[in-house]
């Protein structure tokens, strides 16, 4: 079953995150790049199993980060948020291989469930780790790349989310009575920024007083990295790979006596409700400047159409007002220095059809019929796109 995924996967195959051409992106994004920002890509509108989506990325760094990716067949819809830290090898390896992975495991044991997810996150990170073992000596840095990942699945009206990290999954719903659309949490941010992860990681190394430290202007495990839960980081992982000279000579890790970031996801299962609206999928670029209920807000208030990438552009547009900026003076920030400004962004928003829009558009899961089965993938990488 993996192999009829292989064409799914922008880069696809064991070394996806050695780097895939623009074309490939192009051919499996079906979307456009904004022609009045050339670090910006959009989808949108297409239909899924169950409603319409819409899809949208704005680079910041020197090579894209994040990775984005919906799947969608007449029964069932996949999506994910893969935001990557060290480097884009560990999100784009996820992004070619999860989904695989996880229809592999739902074929095999007739549907959609808690282990097959966790089954097939366990399989990717395996994955990873071996490409890792294989070639961290010549390249050592892919050892301290990583990738938070959002994982959301529409089944049989069940929604399953699942979470490594700090991307966010936000739920719009009707309130009571029919009242106002609001705002509901449906993951939790593995981010050490958060109390509660870092009474959790003290309460799992008693006898580490450094497990999280206060360095750079946030809390840090071991002082490097943020998220307490990943894909990759190896040299996080693997204690026998953090006490290696020649990585410590390029890499720089901190010995270790055991793990410290886990691959164990968070998984939530809901029943799809008659109020349940439309889902916001985002890495937390998006989240550090737009609350879940201002996303909330310019969901439900605007046309679905091109609704992902309204919520990127109004996400840079705080960016750029806390730097005293306009949204103009950001669209032509060069990638790399624009990181000083905003992160890499992925958002994709999940219309649920049953739900409308209070604009009057009618869903349109009702186009998507037979056994058709289409993917879409966001850019490896939206500046090469752009200058292809």
């Amino acid at each position: 079953m993996k192999r009829c995924f292989g064409w799914c996967s922008a880069g696809a195959g064991a070394e996806a995150g050695a780097g895939a051409s623009a074309s490939a992106s192009r051919e499996g994004g079906g979307g456009s790049v904004e022609s009045r920002d050339g670090l910006l890509w959009h989808t949108d509108l297409k239909p899924h199993s169950s409603g319409d989506f819409s899809i949208a990325v704005v680079q910041a760094n020197d090579s894209l980060e994040d990775q984005g990716q919906v799947l969608a067949s007449s029964s069932a819809t996949y999506f994910g948020v893969f935001d990557g830290h060290g480097g884009p090898e560990a999100s784009r390896f996820v992004n070619a291989r999860l989904f695989s992975h996880l229809h592999e495991f739902a074929s095999e044991q007739g549907g959609l469930s808690v282990e097959v997810i966790r089954k097939a996150f366990t399989a990717t990170e395996e994955e990873f780790l071996q490409l890792v073992k294989q070639s961290w000596r010549s390249r050592p840095k892919i050892a301290s790349a990583g990738s938070c990942c959002l994982v959301g699945a529409i089944a049989d009206n069940v929604l399953y989310v699942a979470n490594l990290g700090d991307s966010r999954a936000v739920l719009g719903r009707r309130g009571a009575d029919g009242g106002a659309v609001v705002a509901e949490r449906l993951s939790r941010d593995h981010n050490v920024g958060e109390e509660e992860v870092r009474r959790e990681l003290t309460e799992l190394h008693p006898d580490d007083s450094r497990i999280v430290t206060y360095n750079r202007g946030a809390w840090r495990i071991k002082g490097i990295i943020q998220v307490s839960r990943s894909i990759g980081d190896v040299y996080l992982k693997k204690p026998e790979l953090s006490g290696d000279a020649l990585y410590q000579k390029l890499a720089a890790p901190v010995p270790l006596t055991r793990p410290v970031v886990t691959a164990e996801p968070s998984i939530r299962i809901r029943n799809i409700k008659q109020n349940d609206l439309f889902l916001i999928f985002a890495s937390d670029g998006l989240w550090e400047h737009l609350s879940d209920e201002a996303a909330v807000d310019i969901v439900s208030n605007n046309p679905r159409s091109g609704i992902a990438k309204r919520l990127v552009q109004a996400a840079v547009a705080e960016a750029a007002k806390k730097r005293e900026m306009r949204y103009d003076d950001i669209k032509h920030v060069e990638k790399g220095i624009r990181r000083l400004v905003h992160d890499d962004i992925t958002v994709i928003v999940i219309y649920l059809s049953h739900g409308g829009s209070d604009d009057g558009e009618e869903g349109e899961g009702s186009k998507f019929e037979g056994g058709n089965v289409d993917c879409t993938n966001a850019p490896v990488d939206v500046f090469s796109l752009h200058a292809a």
